[in-house]
This record gives C-alpha cells, structure tokens and sequence, in this order.
C-alpha cells in the first residue's frame, strides 16, 4: 500500500470514527463521511463494499487485538482473577474504540465474538471441556465485559476485578 492510499484510509477511518462517535450505525452514510474524509464515494468505494463493511473490519481488528492481549485464555477455567485482569487490560487498551465500534446495536457484538474465539481455542487445548466449564466460560466473558462496561468509568478498576473473580455460579 502506498503512501497516499494510506492517507486515505486513514482519512476515511478518523472520519468514520468522528461520525461514529456521534451517531449509531445505521445513521452514518457514505455521503457524509466521504464529505468529512475529504474524498468521492467513488474512493470511499474503492476500499469498502459499504459502511457496514468498514465498521466490521474496525471491529475485526479491535476484536483481534483483545484476543492478542490475553496471555493465557485457559486461565478463565482454572485461575478467573488472573483471566480477568488480562480480559480487562485488553478491553482498557482499546477502551475508546470499543465504546465508538461497540455502542448501540453493535453493543453486543464484542462479547459474542471474543466468547466463540476462546471457546474455540479452548475447546482445541481441552477437547473434553464439560458443560458446565463451558457455562463458567460464557459468565467469565459475558460478565466480565458487561461489568467492566457498566463500572470502569465508576469504580476502581482493582475492586471491580476482585468481585468478578470471586463470584462462582
């Protein structure tokens, strides 16, 4: 990719991002963030099907980089406080893009996605996971995201941790 292709991307994405901050998905149109970016829609085009596509690949990677941060997925079954404080480190270190990428109807995506991708790694280093492990995995995820969510801005990120961690089902 070449220096002004970067440029543009980079363009599109900040605008995108702007525009994301102030609206839900479904409001944002090609026509303003082109306009915003300072390109055609023809350009726009040129790198994304539509504005559903730009936001998934967004996603995609902010997804990524999460999975990326958490050093031992397999802690979320035997060592949760451990499992927790690498599942909010990753979501802390992209805290502004998964409050833009993730709000309103995209809400729920981020949990979804980390859950199938470790339940996956997990499932291929314990193959004869029980339901009730896969239970613990799915609060560990879904608890955790949501908990964090509702209460980094509030509370003291140590404390949050601890409650987390301690609660068993």
């Amino acid at each position: 990719m070449d220096l002004r292709e970067k440029k543009t991307k980079r363009s599109i994405i900040n605008a995108f991002l702007t525009l994301r901050s102030q609206k839900n998905l479904e409001r944002i149109s090609v026509k303003a963030l082109a306009e915003l970016a300072e390109i055609s829609k023809a350009t726009f085009y040129l790198h994304y099907r539509d504005i559903y596509d730009l936001s998934e690949q967004l996603q995609n990677e902010v997804i990524q980089n999460v999975l990326n941060s958490i050093a031992h997925p397999e802690y979320c079954l035997t060592e949760s406080k451990i499992f927790i404080e690498e599942l909010f480190q990753a979501f802390h270190a992209e805290q502004s893009l998964i409050e833009t990428l993730f709000s309103g109807t995209q809400n729920s995506i981020l949990p979804t996605r980390i859950e199938t991708e470790l339940r996956r790694f997990i499932h291929e280093q314990y193959p004869d996971i029980d339901k009730r492990t896969d239970m613990l995995l799915t609060y560990n995820i879904y608890g955790g995201y949501y908990v964090y969510r509702k209460y980094q801005k509030t509370t003291d990120m140590k404390e949050i941790i601890d409650v987390v961690a301690q609660a068993k089902i």
